[in-house]
């Protein structure tokens, strides 16, 4: 089985090591094309007006001058097209991705663009304790590390349809402290409570802005991302690619089409 790995913390992130060593128990076949500087929150975006530029750090170990769907794209379209990976895995981001941080999560947006190509993807991001703009607070690799294979390969057993990926968080506490693994929905954040601005002034005392964010503390509903990692459980969310709302769409049908 050959695999692709991926994420948006940069070709140097300790989380990219930690998905090496994981990938590394499923095959002997594991290739790493990932971005050369960090492009967390950059979601689904692409490069469009610029070259995208490849430095080989080995034979199967490439950085790309671009986002996680650059990597993914050239490496299944370009680098790897003789023999296509057969799963994608995108991590191991630094801190959890869950609600409605998905939306801008360039970790899941590299399992998105691996489904969208037709193979079966699985971003991985582990939960990080306290601090604003993932700047404080302790990350526990080790539970990411002693969870993940058997995760993946109870996934990949199983199988899921095309056009979904699977979301998984590993939550903030010790390996043999996880309470098992939950199927969970994907919750969602207070916007008040989770993003603001920092505002400063330059030295001509013209302002300027930092975007900060805050952990939601509050209790997170049962049954969802949130509230499995806060649990101490490993949070697995299917997402599919299809954004239509259904409900809605017969609502508009009866109101519209007359």
């Amino acid at each position: 089985m050959r695999i692709l790995l991926t994420n948006d913390d940069g070709i140097h992130a300790h989380g990219l090591e930690i998905l090496k060593q994981i990938a590394d128990e499923l095959s002997d076949d594991v290739w790493i094309i990932a971005p050369e500087t960090n492009q967390s929150g950059v979601s689904h975006s692409l490069t469009l007006h610029d070259p995208l530029r490849v430095r080989y750090l080995t034979d199967r170990k490439m950085a790309i001058a671009g986002t996680p769907t650059d990597c993914v794209l050239i490496g299944v379209l370009e680098l790897l097209k003789d023999h296509k990976p057969d799963l994608v895995l995108s991590g191991v981001n630094l801190g959890q991705n869950t609600s409605d941080d998905a939306t801008y999560s360039g970790t899941i947006a590299g399992a998105m663009e691996g489904t969208l190509l037709g193979i079966p993807s699985i971003a991985l991001s582990q939960a990080r304790s306290g601090g604003e703009n993932g700047r404080e607070g302790g990350v526990c690799w080790d539970t990411a590390r002693a969870h993940g294979v058997e995760t993946i390969n109870k996934l990949t057993t199983v199988g899921w349809p095309s056009r979904v990926l699977i979301n998984v968080n590993f939550p903030n506490c010790q390996p043999d402290e996880v309470k098992g693994i939950e199927v969970t929905n994907q919750g969602y954040s207070d916007p008040n409570i989770s993003l603001g601005f920092m505002r400063r002034e330059d030295m001509h005392g013209d302002p300027y802005y930092w975007l900060q964010y805050k952990r939601n503390t509050k209790n997170p509903p049962k049954g969802s991302d949130l509230g499995a990692i806060h649990g101490q459980q490993i949070s697995v969310t299917p997402m599919h690619l299809d954004l239509t709302h259904y409900e809605t769409c017969q609502l508009l049908h009866t109101k519209l089409e007359d």
